[in-house]
C-alpha cells in the first residue's frame, strides 16, 4: 500500500520547510528567511513513533520493548500567494519572478488533493493576515477544509500558546501550537497527525522492494526539471525559462515497468563565484550531498550550447564521489539536422575525458525521445555498482593483466600482487596486497583499472583501487609467536 502523504501549505515564511526539517529530524528543505524559497513540492519520507514519542524522548525506554511506528510521506509546498506577499520580483538576471505564482499555487493545489492530511501552518507571532484568511478560503472551497489539521508554528514557550489559539477563527478546527525551531510540543503534533491519518495505510510499506536513487544533475536550464516530470508523467516540478527555478533538490518517487526509482532533481548549477544570495550557496551544497546519497546520476548535458566548466566540475565532482554516471544528451532534437553524432560524441570524449567509460544516451526531454533507454542504463549501471565478483576470478584477471605489462620501476624493482580482494559495493571496491604500492600509483593505476573494466562487470562504473603495502613481521612479532 502507498504511504500516506501528509502536505504543508500556508502563507511565505511561516515555517513550512523548518516545520519538515523538524518532523524528519533532518535538513530536508532550504530555510531563508526570503519569501518563495521552496518552489516545488519537497517530500520525506518520516517515521512517527505509535507512544507519540520521538527517538529521542525513548533513550530510557526498555530496549527489550519493541514499539511500532507509522511511515509518512510528508510535503512541503511553496509559499501560496507569495509574489502577491511582495509585490513583483525579479531574480539576479532580471527575469520576472511573478510568472512562477501559477506554477508554485499549482504544485499546492496537487498537494492538497493527494494528501490525507493537510497541516494549515501560520505564524503565531505574526497573528492571522489576509493571505491566511485566503488560504483557509480555498481549503474550504475546493472540498478541503474536512482534512485540515491547523498548525500555529513560532510558539516559542507557553507563554505564546494564547496567540495560537487565533488561529481558531479560520474555521479550521483548533491549532496545535509548536515551535519548528526548537521543537517544543512537537510530541503534541505527531500524536495530532497520527489520530487523523488512517489506520490501514501504509502498513505493508516495508515490503516494497528497495528503490534506486537517481540524481539528475547539470547546469541551469539544462532541462532536469522537465526530465523530471516527462518521467513521472505529470508536472512535478516547476519547469520555467527563468534559469534556477529549482532551489531545492526535490524526491520524486515513482515505478518503471514495475522498478521502483527515486527521481532527485536538482538545483542547476553555475559558477561558484556567481552565487546570487546565501540561498544559491544552500542550494549548491543541497545538490553535491544529493549526489552522495544517490545511487546513479544522470549528469544533462545541453546539446544546444557547448560544455562549459561548470559541466567539467560536475564531471569531477561525480567521479570524486565515485557515481555510477549516464551522461544524457539533451535537446537532441533542437540539434539533430545541425550536427554530426559521431563527431558529437568524439567531442563530449574530449570534453570529459575522465568519464570516457560512462554511457551516453540522446534524449529529449520535450518529447520523451531516449528517456525510457536513459532510465533503463541506469538501472544497469546500478546492478553494475552493486556487483560482487569473485576473489578468484578477480586474482585470476590480475595476475594476467600483470603478466601482459607491469609497472616499470627505475631501479629496476618487480611489482608483486600477494592477495586480491573485493571489500566493498557501490562503488566496487577491490584492495590489492602488494609489496610496493608506489610502483602502482599513477598512470599503471589508470591502466589497471581500464582493463579491469575490459574483463569483469564493472565495464561502465568508478572502481575503487586500494594498494595496500604487505605487513613485514620484525622479529620482535616472530618471537611472541614462538
Amino acid at each position: 500500500m502507498p504511504l500516506p502523504k501528509v502536505a504543508i501549505v500556508g502563507r511565505p515564511n511561516v515555517g513550512k520547510s523548518s516545520l519538515l526539517n523538524r518532523l524528519a529530524g533532518r535538513r530536508i528543505s532550504i530555510v531563508d528567511p526570503t519569501p518563495g524559497v521552496t518552489r516545488d513540492r519537497v517530500t520525506a519520507i518520516v517515521e512517527l513513533a505509535d507512544d507519540d514519542r520521538r527517538e529521542d524522548d525513548r533513550r530510557e525506554d526498555d530496549p527489550s520493548v519493541e514499539r511500532p511506528v507509522r511511515l509518512v510521506e510528508f510535503i512541503d509546498t511553496g509559499g501560496y500567494g507569495v509574489y502577491t506577499a511582495e509585490g513583483q520580483r525579479h531574480d539576479d538576471a532580471g527575469f520576472d519572478l511573478s510568472s512562477l505564482t501559477a506554477d508554485i499555487e499549482y504544485q499546492i493545489r496537487v498537494a492538497t488533493e493527494r494528501a490525507q492530511l493537510i497541516l494549515f501552518v501560520i505564524d503565531a507571532q505574526d497573528g492571522i493576515t489576509p493571505l491566511d484568511e485566503t488560504v483557509a478560503a480555498l481549503l474550504r472551497k475546493t472540498g478541503c477544509a474536512d482534512r485540515v489539521l491547523m498548525v500555529a508554528n513560532k510558539v516559542d514557550d507557553e507563554s505564546w500558546s494564547a496567540h495560537a489559539l487565533e488561529a481558531s477563527n479560520l474555521g479550521l478546527g483548533d491549532p496545535v501550537g509548536v515551535s519548528a525551531l526548537s521543537g517544543w510540543s512537537m510530541r503534541h503534533l505527531h500524536a495530532a497527525i497520527r489520530a487523523r491519518l488512517p489506520e490501514n495505510e501504509g502498513a505493508d510499506e516495508t515490503d516494497e522492494p528497495a528503490e534506486m536513487k537517481l540524481a539528475i544533475v547539470g547546469r541551469r536550464n539544462a532541462g532536469k526539471s522537465t526530465l523530471v516530470n516527462a518521467l513521472a508523467g505529470e508536472p512535478r516540478v516547476i519547469v520555467s525559462e527563468i534559469a534556477g527555478t529549482t532551489r531545492d533538490s526535490v524526491d520524486v518517487r515513482f515505478q518503471i515497468e514495475g522498478r521502483s526509482l527515486l527521481a532527485i532533481d536538482t538545483a542547476g548549477v553555475r559558477k561558484r563565484k556567481s552565487f546570487a544570495d546565501d540561498i544559491e550557496w544552500y542550494a549548491h551544497h543541497r545538490m553535491l550531498r544529493s549526489i552522495r546519497r544517490a545511487d546513479v546520476a544522470l549528469l544533462l548535458i545541453d546539446a544546444t550550447e557547448e560544455i562549459t566548466q561548470v559541466d567539467k566540475k560536475l564531471a569531477q565532482e561525480l567521479l570524486a564521489q565515485f557515481k555510477p554516471t549516464v551522461i544524457v544528451i539533451n535537446k537532441w532534437d533542437k540539434v539533430a539536422d545541425k550536427l554530426n553524432p559521431e563527431q558529437y560524441l568524439d567531442y563530449i570524449g574530449q570534453e570529459l575525458p575522465g568519464l570516457s567509460f560512462a554511457p551516453i544516451v540522446v534524449t529529449s526531454a520535450e518529447t520523451g525521445e531516449g528517456l525510457k533507454e536513459a532510465v533503463a542504463m541506469a538501472f544497469n549501471l546500478f546492478q553494475q555498482a552493486n556487483h560482487r565478483e569473485s576473489t578468484a576470478r578477480l586474482n585470476e584477471q590480475v595476475h594476467e593483466i600483470l603478466a601482459q605489462r607491469g609497472p616499470t620501476s627505475r631501479l629496476g624493482t618487480k611489482a608483486n600482487i600477494l592477495y586480491i580482494s573485493q571489500i566493498g559495493v557501490a562503488p566496487p571496491t577491490i584492495v590489492l596486497v602488494v609489496n610496493y604500492p608506489k610502483l602502482f600509483e599513477g598512470q599503471y593505476e589508470r591502466y589497471l583499472m581500464n582493463e579491469l573494466r575490459e574483463r569483469v562487470p564493472f565495464s561502465e562504473v568508478p572502481i575503487r583501487l586500494i594498494f595496500s603495502q604487505r605487513k613485514r613481521k620484525t622479529l620482535t612479532d616472530l618471537k611472541e609467536r614462538r
